[in-house]
């Protein structure tokens, strides 16, 4: 939370250096050297000049003219051109003349979402380390909008401008973006223009334009009030929020517990913890089922114990990643604090804090919202004592500091990151209406406790865009991977609800989805397989953008089921060369079946022909079929092309999130 205010501050710095002058004649940041124009389409090239001045543009041994409008905006649409290149560009108006050098005409995609999308080719290293050094491509270019929010629609994007795909540029781009440009490179060898606009933790309606929102009534109140003009200089509302901000930390802190209480300091290492409560670490206190639905602050505490010769050594403590902001103590004495959710915890105790016996570690956990807790692998729950290697994992102590139920709310943003429209505004918006090969989109993690309204929202984001660009463009989108633990029964699952609407939106004409269930990594929100996430949007681009015969784009998707007495029978579209399991024994994982109680089972499967065979000795009459139903299941069944079946469920039986808005 604190860091995302942080950002929202900055933002305001970024948004008053993006006001300027039309003197001269002045062209978007899209529009400059080294960019890649959309192939086989009109080219839109727009700028400002004075109101009335006469702009001229000579490009490809052709001029055009047109003159700036009141608003001071021009716009040509030059006509459609074959690919190829280099060209340059010179535009002229009557006070200056800029001239664009090293211009290609290939296909241009939009990468756009949240972290997944977001994540760079070095957040991946050694994991990317050959693709960085070998990506010598001249002809893919990179274009990444910095990180803004805008209250209203802003005329420009922050941007370093387009640069040429090498070592040293891709190192800092996104991943999936790149693996995907860099895939249908190699296949159509035509250039490609790699826009990229994403932010981290950022939710869908952050990136829809008011219009998109207005037929969603839970959002009409917010809505109105983003739409309102505030009032007063930036830095006047920078400092008034910074007040508040203030203010309202103090209160948090006077709130928990963990400070108030007459006996001693949470922190200290003499608490009696008589009254404590014990949970398994790592882990995130929703899914354990410890603290269901719980927000705001809890401490955990753990004892350990030294040798005398470990004693007065310095000592490191290793606690995996905590969900969201952590304070940690050794013995009383605090001796580190990380705020990123997904960042590792590694701290250093001096050697004067160590003692022989016992020692206490003590961590204030603050959860502003989502899951909750010290996550991770075991593994990467220890401490080091020089040589010496001390596990960390299992039972640890704790109570709640605060809940934010009963805590201070927080001081109201004016806007933020994730508030409606901000994105669009400053992110989107500034980039119509640069002609576009197709859109490749991978967010909704931090939608899933609204899945059921993502049903809506996100055809609604998919149609807005396309009527913004004026052009039904292909648009390409990534199932969400696997994250978090399953139960060890099937069960209910906000993330499986998430998936399910992403599937629903196949529905909107030339649409595409990358299922990823399979190369995620249930201890990560950010898997470090983006290469696959890559290949699988390509080929759904050769499918939808390309229109290649033959292509086999999908995994298994369900057809129909039918009931046998006992047995139910499952097909598939999609099944390419035929269905296949990774199971050498051919068994089926990940499928369940539920009777008229609507209870679910495991089911056992097994391959027939191109369809699958299911049974459950607890299910003597089933009605209904869930397959890889959960956070991280584990389910088999692919096609023979090597692509995941599309998790999904036979049944409409209302779902964790149905009423969540």
């Amino acid at each position: 939370m604190y860091q995302s205010l942080s950002i929202f501050l900055t933002c305001l710095i970024q948004l008053s250096c993006l006001v300027t002058t039309h003197a001269e004649v002045r062209l978007p940041r899209l529009v400059s050297d080294h960019m890649v124009l959309q192939r086989d389409q009109p080219i839109p090239v727009w700028g400002w000049a004075d109101a009335d001045e006469r702009v001229t543009i000579e490009f490809s041994g052709k001029t055009f003219t047109t003159k700036a409008g009141s608003d001071t905006k021009w716009r040509l649409d030059l006509p459609a051109m074959s690919a190829g290149g280099p060209y340059t560009m010179t535009i002229r108006g009557k006070k200056n003349t800029l001239v664009i050098n090293d211009i290609l005409l290939g296909d241009v995609w939009l990468g756009s979402g949240q972290s997944n999308m977001e994540w760079r080719m070095q957040q991946l290293l050694p994991h990317t380390k050959n693709d960085i050094d070998s990506a010598n491509y001249p002809m893919i270019r990179l274009f990444d909008v910095r990180d803004t929010i805008s209250p209203s629609p802003l005329a420009d994007v922050s941007s370093d401008g387009w640069r040429l795909c090498s070592p040293q540029t891709v190192v800092t781009f996104s991943a999936v973006a790149y693996f995907f440009g860099r895939d249908l490179y190699q296949r159509y060898q035509v250039p490609i223009g790699l826009i990229t606009s994403d932010w981290g933790g950022t939710q869908i309606e952050a990136w829809m334009s008011p219009a998109a929102l207005r037929p969603f009534p839970e959002f009409a109140v917010k809505l109105a009030s983003v739409e309102e003009n505030p009032g007063g200089s930036l830095e006047q509302l920078k400092q008034a929020f910074a007040r508040k901000l203030a203010d309202w930390q103090r209160t948090y802190t006077v709130a928990d517990r963990g400070f108030t209480d007459k006996t001693s300091p949470w922190s200290a290492a003499d608490l009696p913890t008589t009254n404590w409560r014990s949970m398994q670490l790592p882990g995130r206190w929703e899914e354990s089922g410890t603290l269901p639905d719980f927000d705001g602050v809890v401490w955990v505490r753990r004892q350990i114990t030294l040798s005398d010769q470990q004693a007065g050594k310095p000592l490191v403590l290793h606690l995996a990643r905590i969900d969201d902001v952590d304070s940690t103590w050794f013995n009383g004495h605090k001796v580190g604090g990380t705020s990123p959710f997904d960042a590792q915890r590694v701290y250093t105790v001096p050697g004067s804090l160590s003692k022989a016996g016992t020692n206490t570690i003590a961590i204030r956990i603050l959860d502003t919202g989502g899951g909750g807790g010290l996550f991770g692998d075991p593994k990467d729950l220890f401490a080091t004592v020089g040589e010496d290697t001390l596990s960390l994992a299992g039972s640890w102590l704790y109570e709640v500091g605060i809940d934010t139920r009963q805590a201070p709310k927080a001081p109201n943003l004016l806007f933020s990151q994730n508030s409606l429209t901000s994105l669009y505004n400053s992110m989107i918006a500034p980039l119509i209406p640069y002609a576009l090969k197709g859109v490749i989109w991978y967010q909704g993690e931090a939608n899933t406790d609204r899945a059921y309204q993502y049903r809506q929202l996100f055809p609604g984001l998919i149609q807005d865009w396309r009527n913004r660009w004026g052009h039904e463009f292909p648009f390409l989108f990534v199932q969400l991977a696997s994250f978090m633990n399953d139960k060890p029964q099937p069960a209910d699952y906000a993330w499986a609800e998430l998936r399910e609407a992403q599937t629903m939106a196949l529905a909107e004409p030339k649409t595409g989805m990358a299922v990823a269930i399979d190369i995620g990594d249930s201890t990560n929100i950010h898997p470090i397989n983006k290469q696959d996430v890559g290949k699988r949007l390509a080929l759904a681009a050769r499918r939808v953008a390309y229109q290649e015969t033959g292509v086999v784009s999908s995994g298994p998707m369900f057809k129909a089921m039918r009931v046998e007495g006992r047995q139910v029978r499952v097909g598939f579209n999609e099944v390419g060369t035929g269905l296949a399991v990774r199971d050498k024994y051919g068994y089926v994982r990940g499928f369940s079946l539920a009777g008229p109680d609507h209870v679910y089972h495991w089911a056992k499967g097994t391959l027939n022909g191109n369809e699958v065979l299911l049974s459950s000795e607890l299910v003597p009459n089933p009605v209904a079929v869930r397959y890889n139903w959960g956070n991280s299941p584990d389910g088999n069944l692919y096609n023979r092309e090597g692509l995941p079946a599309v998790p999904f469920r036979t049944d409409n039986w209302p779902g964790l999130t149905i009423d969540k808005q």
